[in-house]
């Protein structure tokens, strides 16, 4: 299952389409704690969190995740929107809270 797929079948908003939409997703984590996720969040997994400033970005980025999804309808800046583009991060929203995000992509991946 690739970022492209979980977002068309979640009906997940694009709020910065980065340049990983068609990254295998291996697994989905989440984590709201930035120093935990640094160092547990596994190369290619769906990060769901509400986590929107800037050193989310720099976290997604150190640990290879292949997207960021907010929860929650978080609202973003135009820092972090500019950042994630320059950054070629791809990130999310979703609508509904943390765990029902990543049960929803958690289920998308086994499917497969």
């Amino acid at each position: 299952m690739n970022v492209r797929s979980i977002t068309e079948n979640l009906g997940l908003e694009v709020i910065n389409l980065g340049s990983g939409m068609d990254i295998s997703v291996s697994s989905v984590e989440c984590c709201d704690l930035l120093s935990i996720a640094m160092g547990n969040l596994p190369p290619d997994c769906a990060w769901v969190t509400v986590m929107s400033n800037i050193n989310t970005l720099a976290v997604a980025s150190l640990t290879d995740a292949a997207c960021v999804i907010l929860a929650l309808n978080t609202q973003v800046t135009d820092e972090f929107t500019n950042k994630a583009a320059e950054a070629g991060i791809t990130v999310l929203r979703s609508e509904d809270g943390i765990f029902e995000t990543a049960l929803a992509v958690h289920d998308l991946i086994c499917r497969e």
